[in-house]
């Protein structure tokens, strides 16, 4: 029996999720009794047309007292939801553990063993992560870019599920990003983690559509990389040999009549001088909007004020 707290944190995304509820519940509450001295489970429901309270009324009263059911007042993204958990979560440790491995309880205890190795969060990985083949693509270039463009450690194979201790995890609720990339925060939060990888690749539930992935992509590389100010800086780098290339090819062919490519040409009044203006310009343009990217995300990153998530109510069992 272990005497750390825990606090096991689910979360309800659709009526999928409600299906799975009932076994989740009975199989969690199973480990949970035999080997922790205390615990809680904190269910958090991100969709007000589905009622979990009918499936946890049938279940024991041995199991009902350990429950918090959190109702959000609306849906919103899956980041922020699991936050309303983790806020509400009072646990020495405090593990996410997605429904879908409701068959696969014993997980919950191979997290906290691994905590117990001196590390202060251990995640799972999907060694095959199953995906659909027209977005292995546009995975592969974002988590190029995450690791290509910044000091992060990102997993493309974790999942959500996870335990956090006591001390990372009030590191990481001081994070307080209105557009929230998880991965990115537990990697900024610097605390020891490790992973165990899933013997069967588990299928966890997609709310999202490949638009609103595409969207959270753009908010995690301009957020958490220097991807769009490096394109920036070499664009106007582009612009400034192009500016000297066109130059010396207007002198060359005004000097000698052949360009830099040997082709025979005649000197046009006026026209090394408009090529060279607009050459300028161009060039002064991309360095603005260089200087422009670096002050837009300092500022995008302070200026984000907005409640993450509203409870409407929260009912203990």
């Amino acid at each position: 029996m272990n005497n750390s707290f825990l606090s096991l944190v689910g979360l309800i995304q659709n009526s999928d999720g409600l299906k799975m509820l009932g076994d989740y519940l009975n199989n969690t509450h199973q480990i949970l009794n035999q080997h922790f001295s205390d615990f809680e489970i904190i269910l958090v429901n991100n969709d007000k047309s589905v009622n979990p309270g009918p499936v946890i009324e049938h279940l024991s009263p041995e199991i009902k007292q350990h429950i918090f059911l959190l109702q959000l007042s609306g849906p919103t993204v899956k980041n922020n939801a699991l936050l309303a958990g983790l806020d509400r979560s009072n646990g020495d440790y405090v593990v996410i553990f997605e429904l879908e491995l409701w068959e696969q309880p014993t997980l919950i205890l191979d997290l906290y063993e691994q905590t117990q190795r001196k590390s202060d969060m251990v995640y799972l990985r999907n060694p095959q992560k199953i995906t659909a083949p027209a977005q292995k693509l546009f995975y592969k270039v974002f988590y190029f870019i995450m690791r290509k463009y910044s000091d992060l450690q990102v997993d493309e194979n974790a999942i959500d599920s996870r335990i956090i201790s006591r001390r990372a995890l009030n590191a990481l609720l001081k994070h307080r990003e209105n557009l929230r990339y998880m991965k990115a925060l537990y990697s900024m939060v610097g605390y020891s983690t490790s992973s165990i990888d899933l013997n069967t690749p588990v299928k966890v539930a997609d709310t999202e559509s490949f638009s609103e992935k595409f969207r959270n992509s753009l908010v995690a590389i301009t957020s958490y990389t220097s991807f769009l100010r490096t394109i920036l800086l070499w664009i106007f780098l582009f612009s400034l040999v192009f500016l000297v290339t066109v130059v010396y090819n207007a002198i060359k062919v005004k000097m000698s009549g052949e360009d830099i490519f040997g082709n025979v040409g005649e000197a046009v009044p006026g026209w090394a001088f408009l090529v060279l203006l607009i050459s300028v310009f161009f060039a002064v343009m991309c360095l603005n909007l260089y200087i422009m990217s670096i002050y837009l995300s300092s500022i995008y990153e302070e200026i984000k004020q907005r409640p993450l998530y509203i409870i409407e109510s929260i009912k203990r069992y």
